[in-house]
């Protein structure tokens, strides 16, 4: 953390937004004082157990993760943006946090309160590891943003107590989560702390997953065949497809389950390839990666194309209207590429972190900053939305807070940690990448030296990116800018205004030479409009088109067009403009084109027609504006996919 600090228009604004709105917004919510949105309970529970109030737990079993991802945002937002008041409040809520913790280390409200003596007997529903691997998370982000030792002290305490507990040894639980998180968690407590004992344990974790005899078939028998949502009704065996535990991972070759469950896991399947040098565990990852990415993933960066748990289904199986999309596998998906980068530069990883982030991520949040939603449509009908039982998921406006509010407090980590997204290094090979074009400054260091630069980058409005080297003192390194999939192999390259060869080399344009400070390289990628078409086995978008510019995926909305959306056809053989539009929230590209409109009805008489009564289609002018965007002028209708003409 801290290898970057961003300076760039469009994401300087997110990120103030976040420190000045989000993060307050959000402690504002966890305590329960938002007016009309459903309260959170988390700040509460964590009083009770801490015997400093009355009262029974409020929530979900997974409650006390929203505290930890709000205080992992505040730690890298403070890493960036120091702010006493703000550290007094997250340092108010880790005192709290300790004195709920156990003397054995044990932290967890649900189980503090409402089931003493019970921790550990149901580990494929009640998320006690997924929980304490977002509090190791936010630890090891307050630890290194304000160096405050406190809340990591007490998660080393915790870790060794759950070490204590797992584990092949004699005496100790075979087990694992049923949500997966402790397995990334504890690889960032290792690299943190240098205490190897912390990889080993999250080695143990993925290796056991999945093996014979199945410990959550074996724990669902212990207990009676019970559950904990249905609490007194026996259940069916668990669908250990569910939870990525129908077999061991590295022999997982297709993207099933619950989503989020999944990518967190890939995550940090990815992160043990690396540091244990483990050949299998990477060809599994990317397999994995090909089949999530190549055909279970939306146009928009989303995963998950069912509310029923929500979870992938299988390949090509992308509704527009029925998705499930949820913000937090997007964050996940966002993890898992970030940390195959690390593992390996190919810029198909890069490209995907890209098109999430800028697409679904920050779409989840409104412009205000207080509102979100958990499910992202690449279409929306509102009435459907409120009238169908099987759309009640997918909402027309965003929420100000959820019962289940995962969410929004992972919005605010992701988007306070971005700078961790934009390169990475490999000392070996001299290297400096750039993945993200985004305005920053960082000082990378090579084995024997430093080289420092400054980025500044027009993303996502024109293809424009510029490094300037303020100083080098590691000798011939290389920079590695990607080449995105956006930009149909279309750039120029050129160091002091002189166009140079390139080696490509995995989807990035390497150029190496002794840096001098003031030398700059630009580079000047194609950005125009293209509309996109989805492979034959996606039935949802037979016969229909999107538009992509750039980085950003665009919709139409029923503010700008006629209603409904799907009478339009749009003329993809037509001529196209781009017109600046700045009373769209922070003023945005908006594109026009041309196309065609079904008649209005005249009545109500005739459900169906034969076509030549209907009426002839009518010439018509479409207006389309980025994705993210969608839902800050009011409910309407929203769609991402149109029928084409041609």
């Amino acid at each position: 953390m801290g290898q970057a600090r961003i300076h760039d228009d469009f994401w300087n604004r997110y990120r103030d937004l976040v420190r000045g709105t989000v993060i307050p917004y959000q402690w504002e919510a966890l305590n329960d004082r938002v007016e009309g949105a459903e309260p959170s309970h988390a700040i509460r529970n964590f009083r009770i157990a801490a015997g400093l109030e009355e009262g029974t737990f409020g929530g979900f079993v997974f409650q006390d993760s929203d505290l930890a991802k709000w205080l992992e945002a505040v730690g890298y937002s403070l890493a960036s943006d120091p702010d006493p008041e703000l550290e007094r409040i997250a340092d108010g809520a880790i005192e709290l946090i300790a004195q709920a913790q156990q003397e054995n280390g044990y932290l967890n409200t649900y189980f503090t309160i409402k089931e003493p003596g019970k921790s550990w007997t149901n580990l494929l529903d009640c998320h006690e590891l997924y929980c304490a691997g977002h509090m190791i998370e936010a630890a090891v982000a307050y630890y290194h943003g304000t160096g405050k030792r406190r809340l990591l002290d007490m998660m080393c305490k915790f870790a060794d107590y759950i070490e204590e507990v797992f584990g092949a040894e004699e005496g100790k639980l075979p087990g694992y989560d049923g949500h997966q998180e402790i397995e990334l968690a504890l690889v960032k407590l290792y690299e943190a702390t240098g205490e190897l004992r912390y990889l080993k344990l999250s080695t143990y974790f993925i290796d056991q997953r999945g093996q014979e005899p199945s410990y959550f078939m074996e724990e669902w028998e212990r207990r009676g065949r019970m559950g904990y949502w249905q609490p007194g009704v026996k259940t069916r065996q668990p669908d250990l497809a569910y939870t990525q535990s129908h077999l061991p991972v590295r022999q997982q070759t297709v993207a099933v389950g619950h989503a989020v469950r999944a990518v967190y896991m890939y995550t940090a399947m990815a992160d043990l390839a690396r540091l244990n040098g483990d050949a299998e565990l990477a060809a599994a990852c990317r397999t994995l990666w090909g089949n999530m990415t190549r055909k279970q993933m939306y146009i928009t960066g989303g995963i998950g194309s069912t509310h029923h748990g929500e979870a992938f289904t299988f390949d090509y199986d992308l509704p527009n209207d029925t998705v499930y999309a949820e913000t937090c596998a997007s964050i996940g998906l966002i993890f898992f590429a970030q940390r195959m980068l690390r593992l390996e530069a190919r810029s198909e990883y890069a490209d995907v972190m890209e098109r999430a982030l800028y697409n679904n991520v920050i779409g989840s949040m409104s412009q205000d900053g207080k509102h979100y939603f958990y499910v992202n449509p690449l279409e929306v009908w509102p009435e459907a939305s409120c009238k169908n039982p099987g759309r009640h998921h997918v909402k027309a406006v965003r929420q100000p807070w959820f019962g289940c509010s995962c969410c929004p407090p992972n919005v605010a980590r992701l988007l306070s940690s971005l700078n961790d997204y934009i390169y990475t290094t490999d000392e070996k090979e001299r290297t400096v990448y750039a993945h993200l074009f985004i305005g920053s400054e960082g000082s990378f260091w090579l084995g024997d030296g430093e080289l420092s630069l400054q980025m500044s980058a027009r993303l996502p409005w024109e293809g424009h990116v510029q490094l300037d080297i303020r100083g080098n003192t590691a000798g011939e390194s290389t920079l590695a800018l990607r080449l995105p999939d956006w930009c149909g192999g279309q750039a120029q390259l050129a160091v002091n205004g002189q166009p140079v060869a390139y080696e490509m080399r995995d989807g990035y344009a390497r150029v190496t030479r002794a840096w001098q400070a003031g030398d700059s390289v630009s580079w000047e990628l194609a950005m125009k409009p293209t509309w996109m078409a989805a492979h034959p086995s996606v039935r949802a978008n037979s016969g229909k088109v999107a538009l992509q510019r750039g980085p950003l995926v665009y919709c139409l909305e029923a503010a700008d067009n006629r209603s409904p959306l799907t009478a339009l056809a749009v003329s993809p053989s037509g001529r196209l403009s781009e017109q600046l539009d700045n009373e769209l929230p922070g003023g945005v590209i908006a594109i026009h084109g041309e196309g065609f409109v079904d008649p209005e009805a005249t009545g109500d008489e005739q459900l169906y027609l034969p076509i030549e009564s209907a009426g002839a289609a009518e010439p018509f002018t479409w207006k389309a504006i980025p994705y993210y965007l969608w839902g800050n002028r009011g409910e309407g209708e929203m769609s991402v996919w149109v029928r084409r003409t041609n």
